[in-house]
Parts: C-alpha cells; structure tokens; sequence
C-alpha cells in the first residue's frame, strides 16, 4: 500500500493541480511506498500568496508571543524526535540512530530560536547629537523560502524556517521529492503548536517549483542546500530578480592526519566520518591526508579492516552502522565513480560494489546496497579527487610534511568542512589560522557548528554573504533600520544646508 504526498498551504493538506507525481522508495528494499505529487506555477502562487496573506499580522506580533509558538512546537518535537526518525530512516535510508541524531541537530536550532526576543533587540545611543538619539530595529523581510536536499529532510529545513518564523517572516519550503513525508508532518506540528495558518507552506516538486520560487516576485529571499552547479544557478537567478540568497553547495572535507595523532582514534574518525549515512552528508570526510608514508602506513591496515567489517545493515536495525543508497541512480553514479578512479590508477583497496543486499536484512534484496570502498595513492588530479562524490568512498592522499597538506587543501576549489588530528598545539593553531576552509575540527572529525554559531562554508561551498543559522541566521532573515529622533521642542529655527554633523 503505497500513500499520497501533498502540498500544505493554508494551513491544511493540499492536492497538486499539476496532476504529476514521483514514487518515493524505501532504499532498503527498492520498493515504492508514496507517490509525491508535484507543485505546479499555480501550487506556487497558492502557498506563497498564503504566506503574503499571513506575513502582516504575524510580522506585528511581539517577539515573546511568536517564541512562545516556537517552544510549543519545540515540545511536541521532543515527544515526537523518534516518528520523524522512523520517518528519515524510511525514505532516506540512514541508519536510524544517525536519524535520531539529525532529529536532535534539528532541534537544537529551534533551541536557540525561542530566544529571539534577545536576538532581536535594537541598538541604541542617547544623545548621539545634541538633543538627537538614534536607534536600530531588524525587522523582517516578508515572504521567505527554503530550498532543502534529501540527505536532512528534518535538520537542513531546520537551519532555516525556525530562525525565519521568530524573526517575523512566513515560509515556504520546497523539500527534496526523494524523501519528503517528515516536512508534512513538521507542518502538522507547526498548527498543534499553535502556529497561524499561512505562516509555514510546504510545496512539494522539482525543478519547476524551484524556478516559481525563485522568479516569484512576493518572495523576497530563498535559503538552499545542495550541490554547487545548482546552488550557484540559484544564487545568480535569484540575484538577478532582486532576493537575498543564500545557497551552501557541494564540499570535499579533507582529515590530515599528523605522524603524533592518535591512530586509533583516527581509524575511528575516518570510519564514523566517511562512511556514516553511507557518505551523503556535505560535512562528510572524503579525503583522508597522511602526513608521511610511515603515517599512511600505520593507519591503513586497520583502516582496511575496519571498511570490510562495517555493519551494513536496515537502518532500522540498532546494530547497523551504514544504510543503503539514497536511489538507485545515485548508487550508479558512486559506482562510475569507483570505476574512474581504478581507471585513473588510484590502488582500490576496498570495493564496496560487491554488498549483497541480501546481507543487509530480511527483503534487501532489491534495495540500493553499497559496502565502503577504500582507495590509496589517490593524487590531486584524479575525479575522485577533484569532485564531489557524496557516497562511501574514502580517498586516500600521502604527503610528505605539514605545508603541503595545507597547501592541496587550501588550493581545492570547496571549502566546506577540514580536520586535522595532532597531539601539537603549535601545529594546530597553526592549520587554524592558515586553513582556508569555513568550518574547523581539530580532532573533531566532522565540525558541524552549534546551533548559535552558524554553518558555512568557503570558496565554492557558499554563495552569499551569511552562513545558516545562529546570530547569521537573524541578519539573513531582517533588514536592519536606522531612526534618528528629535522633538520640536528642541530644533533650532532655520534651515541647514551643511552636512549634518554630531554637534
């Protein structure tokens, strides 16, 4: 029995008027469990008029009460973190552990959503001239969109609206069509919680609900996440019709390796790191740098010992450690990757294309089944090198000293996400400083900001001048306003044509 994926606008479930819909399957089993139905230009100008309808008496709301709204919906989010797991687990395929854990990122962000009545409070100085006191509000923009891949159906779309709701905004979010049942279900939430009706709109779709959004003259910015040919697309089109964008793309995370690291626990890291969410995760690692062969040497052999013995099971399995394969297309795609870098002469250590779905759990057999794959000897102009390739493959790069890790780093053209593991603080403050990357681990394999820090990237991982979420987040949902006030009483008669000057 397969179910129907509808829009929500208004504050309801709503039918496409396209009439065109996508299966969704569950990527453990290959089998189709929903038909998502597709936004037209028309499902577009519906939920975004909704939220224009909306954005007056919301926006005039104090702070406080829009908060409180928030930390309704934050309790009824802690009641149900493991529905909206379950949900991940079944049309993504992340193990389910790793879904609670995406729940609970999510969470987190509306956290720190409930304090905008502290995030939101004004500047002001008394007397700025004589008689004169000026003062800022941030206030916000109006209509506001979110444009979210499939491998954080609840976290990613989280960055977003919680931040644009408490800072007066309305959304509209436009989910991946891969795994698109929990932004229903948010919604669902959102109206219990007591949220207005127009204030959060889920349009589902493809590219021609993302080009509606986009040339949509009521919606006045648009967030996304996804690859870099995409998210560069989005920002320039959006640029050209007047909206503040602000779109993360595609990554490739280096993990140097230094020759006094712990090597135990950089086996641990690289393997949580790489293979964690079979890969799909723009935070992922990638690329493993050893500093040294004598390095290299040290970590591979139980590094080759721990990819063959990874638990590749039904993410509904609590023993699993990775999952299936998103689609089947993206499980070709990783394939002709493997398949490149053999051809480019990288050494394949692991093969991850051989996994029996069978070995996964009862009925895998059709589902999209990848082991880990391990290549060595992985140089800077190989593919799989140079591109993304949002799967379980863990390239492998030896240099011979501190510099020119730095150096393959800093030149690649992503900037997203770097770690390096040291036991030298000198060595670690050092790559701190010099990396040109957006987000830093020192012995933290992947370092995904806390939710009042932010989240960006660098270089071709980020359009745009603000990073997600935190204080970033409040200035990418507000405009600020300067006011400047004087009474009657206290302005000097006649006219002034010189430059205003503090007097």
């Amino acid at each position: 029995m397969t179910t129907t994926i509808t829009h929500w606008i208004s504050g309801a479930r709503a039918d496409a008027t396209s009439g065109q819909q996508l299966p969704v399957y569950n990527p453990a089993t290959g089998a189709v469990t929903g038909q998502v139905q597709l936004a037209s230009h028309a499902d577009v100008d519906a939920a975004v008029a909704s939220a224009k309808a909306a954005f007056p008496a919301w926006s005039n709301l104090p702070p406080l009460r829009r908060a409180r709204v928030l930390n309704q919906f934050l309790a009824l989010l802690n009641v149900h973190r493991d529905d909206l797991a379950r949900m991940i687990t079944a049309e993504h395929g992340k193990v389910f552990t790793d879904a609670q854990g995406e729940v609970t990122r999510g969470i987190e962000i509306v956290e720190f959503a409930c304090g905008a009545p502290q995030l939101l409070k004004s500047d002001f100085t008394d007397q700025v001239s004589t008689n004169i006191d000026n003062w800022t509000l941030r206030q916000p923009l109006g209509v506001v969109a979110g444009i979210t891949p499939f491998n954080f159906p609840v976290m990613v779309p989280m960055w977003m609206f919680p931040m644009a709701l408490a800072t007066g905004n309305t959304f509209v979010l436009k989910p991946s069509p891969i795994d698109p049942s929990p932004s229903l279900f948010i919604a669902e939430l959102l109206k219990e919680a007591g949220l207005p009706d127009g204030v959060f709109n889920v349009v589902q779709g493809d590219k021609e609900a993302v080009g509606a959004l986009i040339a949509h003259p009521d919606v006045q910015a648009i967030s996304f996440v996804g690859s870099t040919p995409i998210a560069n697309h989005i920002y320039e089109t959006g640029a050209r019709h007047g909206k503040r964008v602000q779109a993360l793309g595609g990554a490739k995370n280096h993990l140097v390796v230094m020759p006094d690291a712990d090597m135990d626990q950089v086996v641990d890291a690289l393997i949580g790191a790489a293979y964690g969410s079979a890969g799909e995760r723009c935070m992922a690692v990638s690329v493993a740098v050893f500093v040294g062969d004598d390095t290299a040497d040290k970590v591979l052999p139980k590094l080759i010992e721990r990819t063959k013995a990874l638990k590749v099971l039904d993410g509904t399995n609590l023993d699993a450690e990775m999952g299936p394969i998103v689609t089947r297309a993206a499980h070709e795609r990783i394939s002709g990757y493997i398949e490149q870098g053999i051809r480019e002469g990288a050494q394949l250590l692991v093969d991850g294309r051989g996994f029996d779905g069978a070995q996964a759990g009862t009925g895998c057999e059709g589902g999209f089944w990848m082991g880990g794959t391990l290549f060595d000897h992985v140089s800077t102009d190989m593919r799989i090198y140079k591109e993304e390739i949002f799967g379980p493959v863990l390239a492998c790069v030896r240099v011979p000293d501190f510099a020119e890790a730095v150096r393959i780093i800093n030149e690649h053209e992503f900037g997203n996400g770097v770690s390096c593991y040291t036991r030298d603080g000198h060595i670690a403050r050092e790559f701190g400083r010099r990396i040109q990357v957006g987000m830093v681990g020192i012995n933290v394999p992947i370092p995904v900001p806390m939710a009042w820090h932010g989240f960006g990237g660098w270089k071709k991982s980020l359009f745009g001048d603000m990073h997600a979420y935190g204080e970033e987040g409040v200035r990418f949902y507000t405009k600020q306003k300067s006011i400047m006030q004087r009474w009657p009483q206290a302005t000097a008669k006649g006219a002034e044509f010189a430059m205003p000057t503090s007097k």
